[in-house]
């Protein structure tokens, strides 16, 4: 395949096969899961040769304030408009395509016996909510970007809406669709008027029509302080939803509850990390001044979502909702990891979206096992599963160890850099962030407790995973380990990125430039 054509197929490989999929159901039941099956591998497959093709290292150090791609396509949209299709990669968007990829295959393969409905239009549904995610990543014109950000949200409803279960709260699966379709469609058209908004001063200022990534990094110049604290904050609503940080995150335990196994792992895998991504590639370059005002109150927001995450993942009945609870108090981690700014803990903030998608999805995966068994996600109606199973009690331990960040695994690696970076610049927040890493061992503990020992309502022996359910499990653990004990590999994709978003962010001297007042 050309080099000038692979970030397309990278976005089109999903739509395409989503296309088939639907397409093929009329042949078989079983046609949409391999046609699905190949088209996330073959994006995955594409991820690693350009992996391994690439210097990473050094791809994306800037000239000035513009980064330098490792890969870029560009093609003519609405000249008039100054929108085109504009798609780069450097070391950051690849480590989160390949897991993009990597949790595709995860979500085909553990729904390949729970979705008996619709096969055919359930993965158009998913393979489309992945390549919008996959287009979020690579897209640098705006106006594209806002286009795979909302894009990606219908899918998804359709995925909660059509296969949804009913939460052990008795709400139905429609009503956790609209809510987080109206959660996250509300705040990405807050973000809309911020792009515009953009837009409208680089065009003021410079007389130059565009949606494109370069040419408005330097927009800030042409604003006040306030403009620019104005137009952050558009920007930063609409990425805290979708992370999603207090109190802006009810619509993530819903969606959790009712989402079939494959949107679990979609939405707390990958859809998540668009958010950070989000602010890490737009909000911190394009509002530096803002976003060094706004540092402070957002770290104190990411405490905040650690704990009240935490003390919520105590009190839930509902196995899928104290994951998801846990999904809430992480990303408070991440959004002290964002605002922190030292390179350290950059670094280590890529380790750990990477270690959360993975760590998360296994243990919707497992989740979904269970249910598939028990009926039930209920930790009430479990209780001695340890001698039920064979294999999924200990992975089901494993993944716990690891949500809690236990050395030797990836989130010990993300979590110690993100505070050991953060301590030199905010040392009480990082002390206090610390702190709470005791209550990720509580819960973690409180979920195997109650799911695996204890007097089980039954003692008769379960169905244990099969070939297929172990070999997708079993692949997350190694990787999950091989992170944890080298993760040298990604810190050196990542290492140019995360320095060009440094710099960046950074206080740096400016030429001065006319203002243009709220």
């Amino acid at each position: 395949m050309s080099q000038t054509m692979i970030l397309s197929a990278l976005i089109l490989i999903p739509f395409i096969g989503g296309l088939l999929c639907w397409l093929g159901e009329r042949l078989g039941a079983g046609i949409p899961r391999w046609i699905a099956l190949f088209s996330m591998a073959a994006v995955f497959g594409l991820g690693v040769m350009l992996w391994m093709q690439g210097d990473y290292s050094l791809a994306n150090q800037t000239v000035g304030a513009h980064p330098q791609w490792q890969l870029e396509e560009r093609y003519t949209w609405i000249p008039h408009l100054g929108v085109s299709i504009h798609l780069a990669l450097d070391g950051l968007s690849l480590l989160m395509v390949l897991l993009t990829g990597l949790l595709g295959v995860m979500a085909v393969g553990c729904s390949w016996t729970e979705i008996q409905r619709h096969v055919g239009f359930f993965h158009l549904n998913l393979l489309w909510s992945l390549g919008g995610v996959i287009g979020v990543f690579l897209a640098i014109d705006m106006f594209l970007f806002f286009f795979f950000w909302e894009m990606m949200l219908v899918p998804i409803y359709f995925l909660i809406a059509l296969w949804g279960h009913k939460g052990a709260d008795g709400k139905s699966r429609i009503h956790a669709a609209t809510k987080f379709f109206i959660f996250t469609q509300a705040s990405g058209l807050i973000m809309l008027v911020g792009v515009l908004a953009l837009v409208l001063v680089n065009y003021q200022a410079t007389g130059n029509l565009s949606f494109d990534y370069h040419d408005l990094l330097n927009a800030h110049q042409y604003m006040s302080l306030d403009l620019q604290k104005v137009l952050m904050l558009t920007f930063f609503i609409a990425f805290a939803v979708k992370l999603p940080i207090v109190p802006v995150h009810s619509w993530l335990p819903d969606a959790h509850a009712q989402a079939p196994t494959a949107g679990s792992v979609d939405l707390a895998g990958i859809l998540l990390k668009t958010a950070a991504y989000g602010l890490l590639r737009f909000a911190l370059p394009f509002f530096p001044e803002a976003s060094q005002w706004f540092a402070p109150i957002a770290m104190w927001l990411g405490i905040f979502g650690i704990f009240y995450g935490a003390f919520l993942a105590f009190a839930q009945t509902d196995i899928k909702r104290l994951v998801a609870y846990t999904s809430i108090s992480h990303m408070g981690f991440v959004l002290i990891g964002i605002y922190s700014g030292n390179l350290l803990t950059l670094q280590g903030l890529v380790i750990q979206m990477l270690a959360h998608g993975i760590c998360a999805g296994g243990l919707f995966i497992l989740c979904g096992q269970l249910y598939e068994r028990l009926h039930t996600r209920d930790l009430r109606e479990m209780g001695g599963l340890w001698g039920r199973f064979t294999y999924l009690p200990p992975l089901l331990m494993f993944f716990a160890a690891a949500l809690l960040g236990m050395p030797g695994t990836a989130n010990f690696v993300g979590e110690f850099l993100i505070l050991l970076g953060a301590f030199k610049v905010v040392p009480v927040i990082t002390i206090i962030a610390t702190s709470s890493l005791i209550l990720a061992g509580v819960y973690s503990l409180i979920m195997i407790h109650r799911a695996l020992f204890g007097k089980g309502k039954s003692e008769e022996q379960l169905p244990d995973l099969s070939g297929r359910e172990l070999g997708l499990v079993v692949s997350l653990v190694a990787i999950l380990l091989f992170l944890g004990l080298y993760p040298q590999p990604v810190l050196n994709v990542s290492h140019g990125a995360m320095s060009g978003i440094q710099q960046a962010y950074l206080p740096s001297l400016m030429p001065t430039a006319p203002t243009i007042a709220p």
